[in-house]
């Protein structure tokens, strides 16, 4: 039986942030929180690069609603530190990267939406909670969404 926090089969994002490259990770815990102004609540593991970069170098980052052709992504973007494996290379190499309002963000996307940060809540758990404002947004209708239960029927989670 899965957790309750398991049940729902919400969308699957990845964050893209920003220093002298990009660094793009795995987002589940994603919600609108607001419509004026657009606020979005996203949680992040700690000590990632994700959180290194919007600390240190660029509040802005680019939230990206990932579609079915992302699947083989959410090993290398979700399971791999980007403090260790160079993800812009990767994603470079394989041909998967394409720019949205001078950002840099992944080809196929359903969504984009440029964030600008606004507070970072120590939860005391794995995860900080980043309050961002929406700037900037474009929506596709170009794939299927990639959902959580595509990532369990993919042997990827739980």
């Amino acid at each position: 039986m899965r957790k309750p926090w398991n049940l729902v089969n919400h969308p699957v994002y990845s964050l893209a942030t920003y220093d002298h490259d990009v660094n793009m990770n795995i987002c589940t815990y994603v919600t609108p929180i607001s419509l004026k102004p657009k606020l979005f609540s996203i949680a992040v593991y700690q000590n990632t690069k994700t959180l290194v970069n919007l600390k240190t170098f660029k509040k802005r980052s680019v939230l990206q609603y990932l579609s079915t052709d992302h699947l083989d992504l959410i090993k290398p973007l979700g399971k791999k530190s980007g403090i260790k494996f160079d993800k812009a290379s990767f994603l470079t190499k394989n041909d998967r990267l394409t720019h949205w309002k001078k950002n840099q963000v992944l080809k196929n996307c359903l969504a984009y939406v440029e964030l600008e940060l606004q507070d970072i809540i120590d939860t005391n758990g794995d995860h900080e909670l980043l309050l961002f404002k929406a700037a900037k947004s474009e929506s596709f209708d170009n794939n299927q969404g990639l959902m959580f239960q595509d990532l369990i029927d993919h042997g990827l989670i739980l």
